[in-house]
Parts: C-alpha cells; structure tokens; sequence
C-alpha cells in the first residue's frame, strides 16, 4: 500500500499495453479518519449513477464501488494504471465533499498484485477493524451484485471477486479466525454462554445507562436473551432504554426485587457504594432456588462488591475480567490471522497466473493464426504442382505440416503461458518481434 503519488509526465504517459491490471484507489479506516471517510460515502440513491460515471473513464475497463462505514473504494481492470491511478482520485475528488488537497492525503492505491491481496484481505475480515467480523463479505457481495447489475464488471473483475468470497470461505472454513470475542461487551457473552447451557429465555438485567453496558446488554440480546429488565436512577433514562431493548423498566429503588428473576446483570452505573452486595444476592439466590446467577460489573469504580464472587453459584467478572479475556482472545485471533495470509497469498499467486495468461492469449492467437496462414499457403502451392496426387497423399502432407507447426511452437507458445513475473513480458514482447506480428489491439 502506498499514498496516491502526484505523477509527472513520461514518454510512456497514456499508452495503454496488452497487460490488465487491477487497480484500487480509495480511503480506508487505516489513513482516513471517519469524518473524512463519512464525507465520501455513496448512498444507495446515487449509487448506480456513480458506477455509470465510471464507466465513463476511458482508460477504465471494468468498476466496482466499495461503500462501508470504514472504507470507500473503487476497484477497477484496466490497461493503463497511471491513468486509471489519476482518474479515479479526480472521480472521487470531483463529488466536492472533502477538499482535494486533504482527500489526497488520505487516499491509498494498491496495484496489480497488492490490489488482489487487498480486496481478498477485505473479503476474508483481515482488513477490518475487529479481524474476523463477519458483515463485510455479504457488503461485498451486495457491491459486486450492483456493479454487475449496471454492467460495470466484467470477466475480470468477476474472476477477481469470485476468488474473493472463495478466500474469504476459506479463511473461515480452514481458520478459527472468527471464533473468539475479542470486544469487552463479546466478550461478557462468551463468559456467559460458558456458565448457562444456552442463552434462549434467559433474562438479563441493566442496572444504569453506561455505554459499556449498553453495549453488553445489545450484545446479549443479539445471542439469545429473551428479556431485559433495565433500572436506573432515573426512571425516564430506564423507560427510554427499556423501550429500545423491548424490555422492562424498573424503579430503582425496587431493583432488589427483580434482582431473583435475572439470569445475567450488567452493572454500568457511577456510584459510591456497591449497589449489589453479598446479602442481597443470597436472598435473591434464596428465591431462585440457588440456580447460577452471571454478574457483569462494567462500572469504573466497581458497583459490586467482589465478595459477591465467595458466593457458591454466583459468577462475577469486573471490567479487566472481560478485558483480559478479550485480550487472550485477540492473541489467538492474530495467530489464527497468520494462517488466513498464507491462504491469501496462495489465492493471489492463482489469480495472478489466470490474469497473465490473459495477457497472453492475444499473442498467442497471432502466432497461430500467422503460422497456419504460412503453412495453408505454402501447401497449396506445392499442391498445385502435384495434381496427379490421390486425395489420401493430400490429406497425409496435410497432416504432415500442421504437426510441423505444432512441434514448432509448442516450445513458444509453453513458454508464453507459463507465469513468470520477471520475464513474461519480455517474451510477449520478444515473440511479436520475432515473429513479426501485429500488435494486439488495446481497445
């Protein structure tokens, strides 16, 4: 990855080659911050309308636009990178929503095999902010299923994507990339699915209206927690809160009451005292017949007393509990990510190979395409000096040439498809010059 350079004219400025090249110029949550990311954002309205502005750019072949909260990216084929490089920092400096000297400081361009790592990188969750998250390969696939609508992809982007989503079920299929939390609220939620068999039905309460236990609270509801009883010192806050989650408000004041019917229970309130202290959780143990009890304390100072922990099927964890574990679990998520790059690479190598015979194959076409020419002509001329000749001699001599030929450039046409990144544009060049062909048509 590198910043958009400004580029100077050359003598080779504008001159398309036979070569496709994949090409991402954009902004990513690594460079750009998100007021700068926000700005650039392609809404669903004027989506379509920006792919066939694209598709406008002459030297762009093929496009497709990226649009997440993290990045805003555009994907393109093409055969002439410089000039793809330039047009589509223009195309995204011309929407007039970020200054294009700022914007230029934050765009990142990524070229032939790198923009293949990086859109197969995005693709498997190696590139996001929380590694292993699972929301940005079906956003992938909705860009890539737009694009293809409008007709802005085309053979080589769809082998490009299609190699993506295979990666990304790769990576999650062959690593356990995606298998721990690493985020204090996930991170509660693992804890609690270890101490209760199943989170369906169970009941949670929120005590207070702390964004951490806000969080924990949306996380728990997401994986099964049935209902939520939320109580605050407030009681508006609890009725807002509890109108959000479809749960159940309490007065403060009454939380003692409640406390028996919770499963789980998220602290998150500033307080100067333990709100929940042993007496109070025996008794509320007393009337659930001693079935476990999960304690979240989130609050900075604590809220529950520790001595809560002593109690037999009570299970506390306080903020650097669920730290600690969430920082275990990112450790095994980078030594899971070390195996997710090597399949990346691999896949790239694939892609890298099918995109070079493509460059190949027009080249190839003319070698043949010549030498039969040659071979046709030359064999009807001695024909027409044999013409006592039977039809099975023609036919023999026939076949005797074409194998001629074959055998001939069997050896060049090998050569030509076999992908060497250090020398196959030498031989494409070498084989049109030998072979006086014509150059491939670049359009």
């Amino acid at each position: 990855m590198r910043v958009v350079p400004r580029i100077a004219p050359g003598p080779d400025r504008g001159r398309k080659t036979t070569q496709r090249e994949i090409v991402i110029v954009g902004v990513n949550h690594h460079r750009a911050p998100v007021e700068v990311r926000e700005r650039l954002t392609f809404g669903s309205d004027t989506f379509d309308d920006a792919l066939r502005q694209l598709a406008t750019l002459g030297c762009v072949e093929e496009g497709v636009i990226l649009s997440t909260c993290n990045r805003v990216e555009v994907v393109t084929a093409t055969l002439d990178g410089d000039a793809t490089v330039e047009a589509l920092s223009e195309f995204l400096a011309s929407r007039d929503t970020v200054a294009r000297e700022r914007l230029r400081d934050h765009l990142s361009v990524y070229r032939g095999r790198e923009a293949a790592r990086h859109l197969f990188r995005v693709a498997a969750s190696l590139d996001s902010m929380v590694v292993g998250e699972p929301q940005i390969l079906g956003q992938l696939k909705q860009f890539y299923l737009r694009s293809a609508h409008v007709g802005t992809a085309g053979t080589v982007l769809h082998r490009c994507f299609h190699k993506a989503f295979s990666v990304a079920k790769r990576v999650r299929t062959e690593t356990g990339i995606a298998s721990r939390a690493v985020s204090v609220s996930s991170a509660a939620v693992e804890l609690a699915s270890k101490i209760f068999e199943s989170l369906d039905g169970k009941t949670a309460m929120l005590i207070g209206a702390g964004t951490m236990g806000e969080l924990a609270a949306r996380h728990l509801l997401a994986h099964g927690v049935g209902t939520m009883i939320v109580t605050n010192r407030t009681f508006d806050r609890a009725v807002e809160l509890a109108r959000e989650f479809h749960g159940t408000p309490v007065p403060f004041n009454d939380l003692g009451r409640y406390l028996p019917l919770a499963d789980v229970v998220i602290g998150s309130v500033g307080a100067d005292h333990f709100v929940l202290a042993p007496p109070l959780l025996h008794d509320a143990l007393r009337e659930r017949r001693y079935r476990p009890m999960f304690l979240i304390d989130m609050s900075v100072p604590r809220t529950f007393d520790p001595a809560i922990n002593a109690i037999e099927n009570i299970y506390l964890y306080d903020i650097d509990d669920l730290g600690g574990v969430a920082e275990l679990n990112r450790d095994e998520r980078a030594r899971e990510a070390d195996k997710a790059e090597a399949i990346v690479d691999a896949e790239v190598d694939a892609f890298a190979r099918w995109l070079s015979s493509l460059d190949a194959v027009p080249t190839i076409v003319a070698l043949r395409e010549k030498a039969e020419a040659i071979r046709i002509a030359e064999l009807e001329k001695t024909l027409a000096t044999l013409a006592d000749l039977s039809e099975h001699d023609r036919a023999t001599l026939d076949a005797m040439t074409t194998a001629i030929v074959n055998k001939l450039l069997h050896g060049p046409i090998t050569r030509l498809k076999r992908h060497d990144p250090h020398s196959e544009a030498f031989y494409l060049v070498a084989a049109r010059h030998l072979f006086d062909l014509e150059e491939p048509d670049a359009e």
